[in-house]
């Protein structure tokens, strides 16, 4: 049975269906192809996946209940990987209704068709925002995830609660993945990395929030692609009257300042950047810092790339893609 991928055509989705696909993995991927950066780009990694004869491709939006049954019931799915989300925490401020049905709507319309024709394992995208006001550090799955600082945050924690009533009530093996500020080649534009990049190639300064006072846990793409094709092939398992539920911190487990992060791009690129000086916008978080132990236990492998060579390989994509 083919793996379903949900927003295929994003940068998680599209780097994991590549590994898949080399892998000789049959896939099928989903994506609404919305507006929120650019299509173009999304077309483009789409054109990478079209080489693949293994993969297919159906322009579908989770929103509508009726396309997804129609999808599930025309294929049985032995794993479906859940990455289709409005993204963004600034973003959320001026949109929110795109998180409420993108989020909540087109998530839960995922639980029911899973719930409708079971695949062995549910696994889905959450996000390290769930931590809010968390001052623990490292962040662990165990900590308390009640302050979300963003709706976006607020979603991704609905998420992992919805997630859980359907193990509990229908044994659906579910795993949800909290990424931790992912990046590589292929990456999205409205991430620091993408932004700071083409501002400084293009001579405008770069917005540094908090007056950079702030750190974050980068993980590089490869390593989120890693765990995920790992944990594909281990699904939960109900017990002791515990329902088949895991999360799982996905990051390198190193927090790094982000002026030092500035720092590695400069070099990269071999240009100082213009930088200036913001306060904290409204939703962000001062520090992230993943606890990976209980991701070590279960798939034995710990994100290990470091920044030096992840943003070396993001750079010299985006200077061949945009031809720089």
């Amino acid at each position: 049975m083919p793996v379903l991928i949900t927003g295929v055509a994003g940068f998680i989705g599209y780097h994991v269906a590549r590994r898949l696909c080399e892998a000789g993995i049959e896939v099928v991927g989903i994506d609404t192809l919305n507006a929120y950066y650019s299509v173009k780009l999304k077309l483009a990694r789409l054109q990478q996946l079209f080489d693949f004869a293994n993969f297919r491709f159906h322009t579908l939006d989770i929103t509508q209940p009726a396309e997804l049954q129609q999808l599930f019931a025309g294929q049985p799915f032995s794993e479906v990987i859940h990455l289709a989300a409005q993204a963004g925490v600034r973003y959320s401020l001026d949109n929110p209704g795109a998180y409420g049905q993108a989020n909540l709507v087109g998530f839960l319309n995922m639980l029911e068709a899973c719930r409708q024709q079971p695949p062995r394992h549910f696994i889905y995208a959450s996000s390290s925002s769930v931590y809010g006001a968390n001052a623990k550090l490292p962040f662990s799955v165990d900590d308390p995830v009640e302050q979300p600082l963003s709706l976006y945050a607020a979603s991704k924690r609905a998420n992992e609660l919805m997630a859980h009533s359907y193990a509990h009530l229908y044994q659906l093996p579910t795993s949800g993945l909290r990424f931790f500020t992912v990046y590589g080649p292929w990456g999205r534009p409205d991430m620091a990395l993408f932004a700071f990049t083409r501002a400084i190639l293009e001579g405008r300064p770069i917005a540094v929030y908090n007056n950079g006072l702030m750190a974050r846990d980068f993980t590089y793409i490869d390593d989120i692609v890693e765990s995920i094709v790992r944990l594909r092939l281990r699904p939960p398992q109900p017990a002791e009257g515990q329902p088949p539920c895991q999360l799982f911190n996905i990051g390198r487990g190193q927090p790094v300042r982000l002026l030092q992060f500035i720092e590695c791009l400069e070099h990269a690129l071999g240009t100082k950047a213009q930088r200036d000086y913001l306060p904290l916008q409204p939703g962000d978080v001062l520090q992230t810092w993943a606890d990976v132990d209980a991701l070590a236990r279960w798939i034995d492998y710990t994100p290990g790339t470091s920044l030096e060579h992840g943003v070396n390989a993001f750079v010299g994509w985006y200077r061949d893609y945009y031809r720089v």
